[in-house]
């Protein structure tokens, strides 16, 4: 989705607007992880600050004596010197959160930590403090098509990141054959596929502005048209998609994937394939490998090494093929004998990782 006058800012982007922006957003954003709602901030020196900060909010606007709620804080790298714990800070904020309720409404509304009707997360960075009203409610990560797992399954926005970055064509006129094959969950073709056809990636969620006592008609309203609006484009008939293949060497895993793919409602658009990608062949004159291979965490580099090399061996077999290569281990820069045209670092969870794209030469290469 495209938002007019987004600002980046360091982990985000900025935009203003109304509240059916944000929903919109969490609906369609196939990249972001939450989508946050500012309410207001203020200098958080130390705990007394933060408490005070927090208490000085008009909670009664979001939420009643019966909501349940949860308080979530991220602390920057620049934390304050007082506030060195982002559990002690979520629990201040917390504390102000019930307490102003008390007063202003006689009981204290109930802290839910698991199942929240509305999530608080809050961000300090040094001295100060922001704090935000999470719409999504869960992180965006969860599309709700997981429903089989394999070994260190690809988050699903960081699939989408990789896509994205990756230059992987996903727009109608423009689609290649895709390949991942080392697929393990089927991530990345899942994301694939419903990018192409269209699918919001939050069309099978419920989200937690659902449950928001302050949501108004108008709002109830418009985000049911929003809904409304993507059922009606995922259904919408459309000409066939080029192959996406969805390959790996374990039987369970391709077993996996395709049910997580059959949950996402894009099974039909998928080839599964039990394969090794060492044998991975030439089968278009042009088409996309996009993959995620192990990074050696759980193998010794004499294991992983070898995996490495028939990889490189099996891409430079595809003249004229872009690869996309999720790594997080520099011994893959020693497999494919090729200088990357898209470099990104990015991380994998707490992994640092790179994000390489290459393009394959046509004519006689040395492996």
């Amino acid at each position: 989705m495209r938002i007019a006058g987004a600002k980046g800012d360091r982990g985000g982007v900025w935009f203003d607007g109304p509240i059916e922006m944000g929903m919109r957003a969490c609906l369609h954003a196939r990249v972001a992880v939450r989508v946050l709602l500012q309410l207001g901030t203020f200098d958080a020196a130390d705990a007394a600050g933060l408490y005070a900060g927090a208490r000085a909010v008009d909670w009664r606007a979001w939420l009643t004596a019966a909501s349940t709620f949860a308080v979530t804080a991220k602390l920057a790298r620049e934390e304050s010197p007082a506030l060195r714990h982002s559990g002690f800070a979520a629990l201040k904020v917390k504390d102000a959160v019930a307490d102003a309720l008390r007063d202003a409404l006689g009981a204290r509304p109930d802290v839910d930590a698991k199942d929240p009707d509305v999530s608080i997360f809050l961000h300090l960075a040094g001295a100060r403090a922001a704090l935000f009203l999470d719409l999504a409610g869960q992180p965006l990560h969860r599309r709700g098509y997981r429903v089989a797992m394999t070994e260190a399954p690809l988050k699903e926005t960081l699939a989408a990141a990789v896509l994205a970055l990756g230059g992987v064509p996903r727009e109608p006129g423009a689609l290649l054959p895709f390949v991942d094959p080392m697929a393990g969950s089927g991530t990345l073709a899942i994301e694939q596929a419903l990018a192409a056809r269209g699918i919001a990636p939050g069309l099978r969620r419920r989200f937690g502005f659902e449950r928001w006592p302050a949501l108004d008609d108008a709002a109830r309203a418009a985000w049911e048209r929003l809904r409304a609006e993507a059922e009606a484009a995922a259904e919408a008939p459309r000409a066939p998609l080029p192959p996406i293949v969805c390959a790996d060497i374990s039987p369970e895993a391709v077993g996996a994937a395709r049910q997580n793919a059959s949950a996402a409602t894009v099974d039909d658009d998928i080839t599964f394939e039990i394969a090794d990608v060492a044998a991975l062949d030439r089968r278009w004159e042009k088409a996309v490998v996009c993959t995620n291979p192990p990074y050696g965490e759980r193998l010794s580099a004499q294991e992983v090494e070898p995996v490495y090399r028939s990889m490189g061996r099996a891409f430079m077999r595809l003249a004229g093929w872009d690869v996309v290569v999720l790594s997080g281990n520099p011994l893959w820069s020693r497999a494919l004998p090729l200088k990357p045209v898209i470099s990104h670092r990015l991380f994998n969870g707490p992994l640092e990782v790179r994000l390489l794209r290459y393009e394959i030469p046509r004519g006689k290469v040395k492996a």
